[in-house]
């Protein structure tokens, strides 16, 4: 990749932080206040392992 490529390239990183930065502060300030649902997140990768070892199992 040439060094203007790289350097396009960070600018237009740059400008997509500056953006986005609104959306992701009031995100970040929203995921402060909600309520924590660690089973909802916790039961379905527990599930899909279980279902992995089935498979390994299996074999």
């Amino acid at each position: 990749m040439e060094t203007w490529e790289k350097i396009l390239l960070a600018a237009m990183a740059v400008l997509l932080v500056f953006i986005f930065r609104p959306g992701i502060k009031a995100s970040i300030q929203m995921s402060r206040t909600a309520p924590k649902d660690w089973p909802g997140f916790l039961l379905p990768i527990a599930l899909v392992v279980l279902f992995v070892i089935f498979l390994l199992s299996t074999v």
